[in-house]
């Protein structure tokens, strides 16, 4: 049996007045400077000093010092840098940071803070309920064992008990206790929050599609399953699924897009559930759907979702972007330009900025990807863009939140096992770095999982559930993200220093650290530059100063000139592009005048052909009139013959006819004597 003492849990600002106090500012017994170094290591302790600052004086007015002396120049750097961060959120941050570094800072502060103490007994009973006035209860965590063999703990440490706030450690990934009767085992279900519920919707459970829908209360960690009622205007069928997606929609709503089923539809469906009736309605859409699919990604970018690749019906794999307008309720699908990713599906995605859209590994029926896509939602262009850090390796079937600029990833596999580390990519930088890593066939290792985030008290929680790596399992995980998370992938893509300058050493050294401050509604990612020397002098921060603005100028001159170049690219580009116009054109004009000619010519060809026939009839004819031309001749050469005989025989004949015809016989001719 052990004790642990439970705050009732303080306000702002007195929490964070009493968090300052016990670390070492405020005017308390420890608030001597050597107390505060002390307790932390010189950059935390700059830090917070920075913070308290902010939180209590406000942003930087002070010149900077012109002293020697370089504590008070890393004290006024620290505090300048911070900008105009608002004061609530610089408490904020002051009290999340003391967390990390001291976990039970609360339970020894009890000595100089006025505000009650209970006591608690922990003796590990399940069913202990150990509830505060307007808090959430603290339930039972168990350990999760990481890959270097320590495990998570939470059982006799100091405890805050404050909703979330009973994970004591940041990072790492615990098992709540949970009540109430838990949702089958399954994967590839969709989950959202909504007012602090966790909604898990359908799935797979050995084979079967499913279609309950059940919800996780997240300040008092009990399991119930929602009571969907008729629908009074249409009966709406809810067909089991899984490979869909679900969106929180106007508060009170749940949308449910796509999804494979044993029955599918030849095109995407899109159903609501009201939270406040508990009905199911089909939303009436407009424009050309896509096709029915499951595996794809959905990301809420303003008022529409973006769906990218999945899985048709007949196992083809997609690659097509639609955009479903929430207002119009109207599908537009995207003609996009530049190289696309290939065709894939339980690939994850995420906005960045409200206009670059992000798609990172996935799947095909025989291999995984890890490959990272971006998608400008002005220019619909696809890049792909280089990743920095520790690259994840290829994984299909994982799950991913934001959280600011940070993108983190969880789960999945490689179609051989289940990949077992929590990786983090600063959207900014695109630069990867590993989180934490489960040992062993955890629930966390199982593709088909769901990710979801909370929060409470200021403070983020990534929830998983289910998923499957060789069984089916329903449990529930939390990890609440550190500063350091978030900012680790930031500080791995800064370029180091060059270890020959004589500025950075194995012993004496300066080190650039991007912290990513979200003030107020406009987050911005300010730089602290913080000594890790209190014996460092100024010349050689002078030094640091002159490297640091030198390695900026050449970065922005070769930025400048490979803006000139990529202009020249494009101006080349649209010249050739022009060019190429013409060509075309004029390789149009000329193909239609060879149609043409070769029209004429065929028509030429005919009348050719027509003409030979004509000749050749006519040189039978002309032989034919040869022929009767020598027939001619023959019959005028027998006339003239016949005529000639005829003629003597007539004249041969005349004097008996004369006699008889009483005419005289003509004289007969004298005999020519010659004289």
């Amino acid at each position: 049996m052990a004790m642990a003492r439970a705050s009732s849990g303080l306000a702002y600002p007195d929490r964070f007045f009493a968090a300052a106090t016990y670390a070492g500012f405020g005017g308390s017994p420890n608030s001597s400077s050597k107390g505060v170094t002390s307790k932390f290591s010189n950059d935390v302790a700059l830090l917070l000093y920075a913070l308290y600052q902010q939180a209590t004086v406000g942003p930087c007015t002070l010149p900077k010092p012109r002293g020697w002396s370089p504590v008070e120049q890393s004290k006024w750097t620290s505090w300048n840098g911070l900008g105009n961060m608002a004061s609530i959120e610089a408490m904020r941050l002051f009290v999340k940071i003391l967390e990390e570094e001291d976990p039970g800072w609360y339970s020894r502060a009890a000595n100089y803070i006025s505000e009650p103490v209970i006591d608690v007994e922990m003796n590990h009973d399940p069913k202990a309920d150990l509830s505060i006035k307007n808090e959430i209860s603290l339930p039972e965590t168990k350990s999760i064992p990481t890959e270097n063999g320590n495990s998570v703990e939470t059982h006799d440490k100091d405890i805050m008990v404050e909703g979330f706030g009973s994970v004591s450690v940041y990072d790492q990934w615990v098992a709540p206790t949970v009540s109430g009767t838990r949702p089958k085992p399954r994967y590839e279900h969709a989950a959202a929050v909504v007012d602090d519920k966790m909604y898990v919707f359908g799935g797979n459970h050995n084979g079967r599609y499913l279609n309950d829908l059940q919800t996780l209360n997240l300040r008092n960690w009990t399991w119930s399953k929602v009571e969907v009622k008729p629908n009074s205007e249409a009966s709406v069928i809810v067909t089991p699924c899984a490979g869909h997606s679900l969106i929180p929609w106007e508060g009170n709503k749940l949308i449910s897009i796509a999804g494979h089923s044993k029955d599918p539809s030849e095109v995407v469906n899109v159903k609501a559930f009201d939270l406040q009736t508990n009905t199911w309605s089909t939303m009436k859409t407009y424009g050309k759907p896509p096709v029915s699919r499951g595996g794809q990604s959905v990301t809420v970018v303003g008022g529409t979702l973006v769906i990218f690749g999945g899985q048709d019906a007949n196992r083809t794999l997609l690659n097509d972007l639609h955009i479903l307008d929430l207002e119009t309720m109207t599908w537009d699908e995207i003609d996009t330009i530049g190289v696309s990713p290939s065709p894939r599906s339980d690939h994850a995605a995420a906005v960045h900025a409200e206009r670059y859209l992000l798609i990172f590994g996935g799947g095909t029926h025989a291999t995984c990807f890890n490959d990272l896509h971006v998608l400008d939602l002005k220019t619909m262009e696809w890049s792909r863009p280089s990743q920095q850090g520790e690259i994840p390796s290829p994984r299909a079937g994982h799950a991913g939140v934001t959280v600011g600029e940070s993108w983190f990833i969880v789960g999945g596999g490689d179609n051989k096992s289940g990949v077992s580390e929590t990786v983090v990519l600063n959207m900014s930088t695109l630069s990867w770095s590993v989180v934490t890593t489960a040992e062993g066939r955890v629930p966390l290792a199982s593709e088909g999982l769901s990710l979801v985030l909370s929060s409470y008290n200021g403070e983020d929680v990534l929830v998983s559930f289910g998923g499957y790596n060789g069984r089916y399992n329903n449990e529930v995980n939390l990890l609440k993200p550190s500063h350091k998370s978030t900012l680790q992938a930031t500080m791995s893509g800064i370029p180091a220093l060059d270890s020959g300058s004589g500025v950075q050493n194995a012993t004496n050294g300066t080190r650039d650290v991007e912290l990513e401050f979200e003030g107020g509604q406009d987050g911005k990612i300010r730089e602290i530059s913080m000594d890790n020397n209190n014996n460092h002098n100024e010349p050689q921060t002078n030094e640091v100063e002159e490297v640091s603005e030198g390695l900026i100028s050449r970065l922005k001159a070769e930025k400048e000139e490979l803006e000139s170049q990529l202009n020249k690219e494009k101006s080349q580009s649209l010249e050739l592009k022009q060019e190429l116009i013409e060509a075309e054109s004029k390789n149009t004009e000329l193909y239609k005048e060879l149609q043409s000619v070769r029209g004429q010519l065929a028509a030429e060809q005919s009348r050719c052909f027509k003409l030979e026939v004509d000749v050749a009839e006519l040189r039978q004819k002309l032989q034919t009139m040869d022929t009767l031309q020598k027939e001619l001749e023959i019959l005028q050469r027998q006339k003239a013959a016949s005529e000639e005989a005829y003629a003597k025989q007539k004249q041969s004949s005349g004097g008996v006819w004369g006699w008889l015809a009483g005419q005289p016989p003509p004289p007969a001719q004298k005999p020519n004597n010659g004289s």
